[in-house]
């Protein structure tokens, strides 16, 4: 999940200063350097880009892509300052939204998933049923703007108020051990931690977010880049694009081969073989989906959820939803 964007002067000029850094260090690469900020650290949402590099898609397209992860600075933050040192990041909906509403000229050119997994879990010894459930009991999350709003929007659906739900920071407590200290749910993308605890065995409800408001069925996660700079570098954004699709159309195909490929990338992830494994089998046929092809959006999925964050009070500005992503360097001719 994405903590609100801001930016501070301190940040900016650290971002310059790494921006001269990394253009001089590209300079004697025989392939034009790039590199893409993740948006946490390196998991399934992310395969396809471990998948493009080891396979040479990235030196097809004659690029040599490093892929970061975010520490102090985020991949919002960079992108949002158009800085050298980085020229795309993964990001999501919501923060890309709340952007665009404030003038940053943050744009998506890819869903990385095509529907949105994500939603609200319980270890089931909660007894957490349905939203109406939340009532009286403590939400854990990290501090972001529209996580009020979202508790909100299912529980009014079951005729409950988040109002009475108590809402505490957890920070990068991770949902076990969190649940069984002071929590009782918390906001997860399916995908992992839905999915690790299955493979730990333990029993949890869950309650999907798209199952209460179609507005949230929106795209997390998104690749994103700056408008400017993909207008002076529309080349380069679409082979970089286009290898990206190439890695996430073979990780559609081959789950464990490409599970494979990210825990040799990500060597930690070893660790978690298991999980891996199960994570990619359960999001590999997700990428997709229903889409016509990898990483397209639809502006319709752009305009309701933008609503649904300016209804809600996220938002107070306009946000114009073409103006937000762009199918250009996805598409197929």
């Amino acid at each position: 999940m994405n903590k609100k964007l801001l930016l501070s002067a301190s940040c900016v000029i650290l971002l310059v200063g790494c921006g001269d850094k990394a253009a001089d260090k590209g300079k004697d690469s025989k392939n034009e350097k790039v590199t893409i900020m993740l948006d946490w650290t390196p998991n399934t949402n992310h395969t396809g880009l471990y998948v493009a590099q080891k396979k040479g898609y990235f030196k097809k397209q004659g690029l040599d892509v490093e892929i970061k992860t975010p520490g102090e600075v985020t991949a919002d933050q960079l992108i949002a300052a158009n800085k050298k040192d980085v020229q795309f990041g993964i990001s999501a909906q919501e923060t890309v939204t709340q952007s665009r509403s404030e003038g940053i000229p943050v744009k998506s050119i890819g869903a990385i998933i095509q529907h949105n997994t994500s939603g609200f879990m319980s270890l089931k010894e909660k007894n957490i049923q349905s939203p109406k459930d939340y009532v009286g009991k403590t939400y854990g999350g990290w501090g972001a703007p529209i996580e009020k709003p979202m508790i909100d929007a299912v529980m009014k659906k079951d005729g409950a108020s988040v109002n009475d739900t108590k809402i505490i920071n957890m920070g990068n407590t991770d949902f076990f051990t969190a649940s069984k200290k002071n929590i009782d749910f918390a906001w997860v993308y399916y995908g992992w931690t839905g999915i690790e605890a299955k493979t730990r065995n333990i029993d949890v409800n869950m309650q999907y977010l798209i199952d209460y408001d179609k507005n949230l069925d929106y795209y997390t996660p998104v690749v994103i880049a700056n408008e400017q700079y993909l207008k002076s570098n529309k080349e380069t954004a679409k082979k970089f694009m286009t290898a990206l699709k190439e890695g996430y159309e073979y990780s559609i195909k081959h789950d464990k081969e490409s599970a494979d490929i990210l825990m040799e990338a990500v060597p930690e992830l070893k660790k978690q073989e298991k999980l891996v494994y199960a994570s990619q089998k359960y999001l590999s046929p997700k990428y997709q989906d229903d889409a016509k092809y990898w990483g397209y959006q639809q502006e319709r999925i752009w305009k309701n959820f933008g609503q649904f964050m300016k209804d809600n009070k996220v938002i107070t500005k306009d946000f114009v939803a073409k103006d937000a992503f762009t199918n250009e360097f996805v598409e197929e001719k």
